[in-house]
């Protein structure tokens, strides 16, 4: 078991070298541990092509079901149902018993600091969650709230595995699961009270586009909430990231299935662009830094060690990918982001506002 262990250790990059992780990304939950290699998507001015009205390229969406298809199960077995990061107090050494119980606390402070309302009266009844995994945060949000709960992800396996959750939990009435484009929602105008996007934007080719349909699908007034990797905000003086910066994200993107980055600035700007409200955003890179080495460290278990080997190399693969997620972290590249607005009270031009009924 030690060996085995020592072996895997010795395929990771050693992150001696790099000093404790102080940053982290979030984890398109599992995408670092249990990724198979994607086509490679052309890298240039990250903002301009992740925010720009483009096309997903080509192999994209089949790359990013395959991906969850093949390492849900596995990320379910050794981290739960929440497949994103968790919420730790900035500084704080965090132990494995630790992780479960943060991953909880993400989602609580995203409620929190969108100012999400748990009064009967204002409470959401109506939640979509887009890029829902294996559907952790739409049961913890149905259980709280009450609610009717719809999920989307492009993942199959992953649908359905949550929808089998949902039944032994108690939930089908409440949660259900389906395959679905989040740039292409399968829902009317307005049918949502809150709208929930945790750690899924990242793998949305279109920004722009994304968060118009998060808007599309809010009722008025329903706040949105996004949560993602982002790279740095530019500086004034700056057109793009540096060419070293950009190799790396490159890299990442080639194994994570990811395509061009945008700012936390360039989600504003989209916000702003499509008349949406209250718009706040926030650095969590700090609150989620125990997190990657968390993973890795889970890898290094005879269990993780035995499951990447199952997986195969191509999974090994993505997981060497997982200390560079840190090395950007540290450079301040890698920003994990909380942007939350609302959708206005009354209608933005062009779209109809009913008020959608829990069904």
């Amino acid at each position: 078991m030690a060996n085995s262990a020592a072996l895997l250790h010795s395929l990771l990059p050693s992150t001696a070298s790099t000093p404790r992780l102080r940053h982290r990304a979030s984890p398109a939950p599992p995408a670092g541990l249990f990724c198979r290699r994607r086509p490679t998507f052309p890298a240039g001015p990250m903002a301009t092509a992740a925010v720009a009205d483009a096309s997903a390229p080509p192999g994209l969406n089949e790359g990013i079901a395959g991906l969850y298809d093949e390492s849900s199960g596995l990320w379910e077995s050794i981290w739960g149902e929440h497949m994103h990061h968790g919420f730790y107090d900035a500084g704080q050494a965090a132990d494995m018993s630790d992780h479960r119980r943060a991953q909880i606390r993400m989602v609580e402070e995203a409620l929190a600091f969108a100012a999400v309302p748990d009064d009967p009266a204002n409470k959401p009844k109506m939640i979509v969650d887009v890029g829902c995994g294996i559907g952790g945060s739409s049961r913890y949000l149905a259980n709280k709230y009450g609610a009717q709960c719809r999920g989307i992800t492009l993942s199959p396996v992953q649908a359905e595995r949550g929808n089998a959750l949902a039944a032994a939990q108690g939930l089908s009435d409440k949660a259900s699961f389906q395959v679905a484009d989040a740039l292409d929602q399968p829902f009317p105008d307005g049918q949502f009270d809150l709208v929930w996007s945790m750690e899924s934007g990242e793998h949305m080719p279109n920004k722009k586009k994304f968060v118009g349909e998060l808007a599309r699908v809010a009722a008025p007034g329903a706040p949105i909430i996004i949560v993602t990797w982002c790279h740095r905000n530019l500086a004034l003086s700056e057109d793009s990231l540096k060419p070293d910066e950009l190799n790396l994200l490159k890299k990442i993107c080639d194994a994570y299935y990811l395509p061009d980055w945008c700012s936390p600035n360039d989600y504003v700007k989209i916000a702003e662009s499509l008349s949406l409200e209250d718009i706040k955003t926030a650095d969590w890179s700090e609150n989620v830094a125990p997190f990657w080495p968390a993973v890795i460290q889970s890898a290094l278990t005879w269990k993780g060690f035995t499951s990447l080997l199952r997986s195969g190399w191509k999974t090994i693969k993505g997981a060497l990918v997982m200390p560079l997620m840190i090395q950007g972290y540290k450079k301040g590249l890698i920003k994990f982001t909380i942007i939350t607005c609302r959708k206005p009270q009354t209608a933005i031009e062009g779209e109809e506002t009913p008020i959608a009924s829990p069904a």
